[in-house]
């Protein structure tokens, strides 16, 4: 292993490091057991990518099935073998696509893909630091994550197939291995490989919070760090804080499924043969499950929050709006994310005092969610906007946390979610508020900082391409989904046929699947775009966007260590755009107030007595020249 790979992150952060010094580094070491955290992100990104083509392919196939329930697609039995006979997906097994698809989409991608990628990208660059405080652990979590997911794809292979209890894994169906045929070794599967993504995840956030932490460069306080940053220390520390509930909840099942425990099982008749266990609840299991569900959530979308803060300001060319504000939704939605678990239970019979505290607190939530929109339309509002892709993905993540939190309104009521629980609307809500939400944030960051990964530019026409597509499709396949839960249609059927009242759905969901197949090929022409352009896309210079952040600053070329000399030192906060007496509609963070008097504000030196020594001197300066022109 070269001996850069080898260094500690003491050495990373001092000085006097300038980068590689020209050691050599083998295939190995750069792109497989790498300690860069850049290339660390590059993994997490292409494997989550990869992860989300397969959780697309599972969900056209059991669109296929809800569009067309009494059609046979030979096909179908090619891919799937025994779990379509006859081109006919069977029951059991389509309850196991909508499992890990759901699996996949929530973990696999929108967690470890989302912000392993983005925390381990910006971090470090964004706060001057050379590398991440442990860089082998940052590696194993990235090695941990691939695990996992070569575990819960690899079930799909055993005889009795993956995991058929729903994303959430409700016990019993999760806790009796002979309950049907996903309850067996695919459960097993699924249960292994949610301990080594956790065991990620946890890893992953202990570097994150030490790096943001501890190693941020001379002059950057806490108040001059970019909100993506903010964003990423506050997922960081609501996964540390609810991940390890739910491996608690994982090895409880383990003990009831393999050691005859009771934990979440009690007077069950399974096959005709009454079980033994008796005195557990699986009402427990939901609790443990969503006291992570929740904050999940946000760790899902804080991320996106931060990457489109980011995006919307650097291309409307203003400063964001109210930064203070943001930081305070970011701290309060946190806080909150910990104490709402339980509207996802309000139909388990829980006391209604209880629910109505779970409801209060699920409605106040809504308060720092609607500052960080009103932020995002304040900013737009009256800017320079550069409608590039990453610009177009960033309000159209800002439109569907819109359409998909007034939803959030109607289910954190529990009057309403009482008879709309567990129906299609529950599918389009989190859908848009979390699902589209996140993708479409991760998506801008994508195409935002595509250039510092990789050197080159993306393809703008199919940037724009994938943008209309994939918004279109997305609300084409969602927003019809709110009125069949209106009429009661219920989530996880295998076919509308099973009852009269759901059959006047068919159309509705034909038209959903065909939205979904134009949508999913849209996001071939985004694979060829990210792939192409890697090698062929159109050279970047090192601050295409006119960015202000530290990222900005670094050389094209790969370093391990970030900067090839001294660390930069930072003298404002990361959001001076368009000033008014600046000969240019950015500044970097690491220009001092010295070279900008004609720019300078009064609330640019709170807290900074060099800063103002400096510009009381220049206005004395600026008033003897006026007064020597005046006579």
């Amino acid at each position: 292993m070269a001996t850069t790979s080898t260094l500690s992150s003491a050495d990373f952060n001092h000085n006097d490091h300038h980068g590689d010094h020209g050691h050599k580094e083998t295939f190995i070491s750069k792109y497989v057991f790498t300690l860069d955290h850049k290339m660390i992100a590059k993994q997490f990104l292409v494997t989550g990518i990869i992860m989300a083509f397969i959780a697309l392919f599972l969900s056209i196939l059991f669109r296929l099935q809800l569009a067309w329930p009494e059609t046979d697609f030979p096909i179908l039995e090619v891919f799937l073998g025994k779990w379509a006979e006859g081109g006919r997906i069977k029951p059991e097994f389509f309850l196991a696509l909508v499992t890990i698809h759901g699996t996949i989409m929530v973990f696999f991608v929108l967690t470890a893909g989302l912000s392993g990628t983005f925390s381990n990208l910006l971090i470090p660059l964004q706060i001057g630091a050379r590398d991440m405080a442990a860089p082998f652990v940052n590696m194993l979590s990235y090695w941990f994550f691939l695990t996992a997911c070569i575990i819960m794809l690899a079930s799909f292979f055993v005889e009795s197939g993956p995991a058929s209890s729903g994303w959430t894994v409700y016990p019993p169906l999760s806790a009796v291995p002979t309950a049907i045929a996903g309850s067996g070794t695919g459960m097993t599967l699924w249960l292994v490989s949610m301990v080594f993504f956790i065991a990620s995840q946890v890893m992953g956030g202990i570097n994150y919070i030490s790096t943001v932490l501890n190693m941020r460069t001379k002059g950057m306080s806490m108040w001059r760090m970019p909100l993506t940053v903010w964003a990423l220390l506050f997922t960081a520390v609501l996964g540390l804080l609810s991940f390890p509930v739910l491996v608690s909840a994982v090895v409880l099942l383990f003990f009831d499924r393999s050691m005859g425990t009771s934990f979440y099982l009690s007077d069950l008749v399974v096959q005709g043969q009454i079980l033994a266990n008796e005195g557990g609840s699986p009402i427990l299991f939901q609790h443990l499950f969503w006291f992570l569900g929740h904050p999940e959530v946000y760790i899902v979308i804080l991320p996106a929050f931060g990457i489109t803060s980011e995006v919307i300001s650097t291309n409307a060319r203003k400063p964001i709006f109210g930064y203070h504000a943001m930081v305070y939704s970011l701290a309060g939605i946190a806080v909150l994310s910990f104490i709402v678990w339980g509207h996802h239970m309000f139909v388990t019979g829980m006391n209604p005092f209880l629910g109505g505290v779970f409801m209060i607190t699920t409605l106040i939530i809504a308060v720092p969610s609607a500052v960080k929109v009103f932020n995002y339309l304040a900013t737009i509002w009256r800017g320079n906007i550069r409608f590039t892709p990453a610009m177009m993905f960033a309000i159209g993540m800002v439109s569907f946390f819109i359409s998909g939190g007034l939803t959030g309104l109607f289910v954190g009521n529990a009057a309403i979610d009482i008879n709309v629980h567990d129906t299609y609307f529950i599918v389009a809500h989190f859908h848009l508020v979390m699902g589209s939400a996140a993708i479409f944030g991760m998506l801008a960051g994508v195409y935002h900082w595509f250039p510092k990964m990789y050197g080159r530019l993306m393809d703008n026409r199919l940037g724009y391409l994938h943008f209309w597509l994939t918004f279109i499709g997305a609300y084409f396949v969602f927003m019809p989904m709110h009125f069949m839960g209106i009429d009661g249609v219920p989530r996880r059927y295998y076919a509308f046929t099973s009852f009269e009242f759901m059959e006047k759905w068919l159309s509705v969901n034909v038209f959903i699947t065909w939205s979904a197949i134009i949508a999913g090929l849209a996001q071939v022409a985004f694979a060829w775009n990210f792939f192409w352009s890697m090698k062929h896309g159109k050279l970047a210079g090192p601050n295409p966007w006119g960015g202000n952040t530290l990222e900005w600053t670094t050389p094209v070329e790969r370093i391990h260590g970030n900067w090839p000399g001294d660390l930069p030192t930072v003298h404002r906060w990361p959001y001076d755009y368009s000033k008014p007496g600046h000969h240019e509609d950015f500044i970097l963070q690491t220009v001092p107030f010295s070279e900008t008097m004609s720019s300078n504000l009064p609330h640019d030196f709170e807290g900074n007595p060099e800063a103002e020594r400096i510009q009381a001197e220049w206005e004395a300066e600026q008033a003897v020249n006026e007064r020597q022109e005046s006579k």
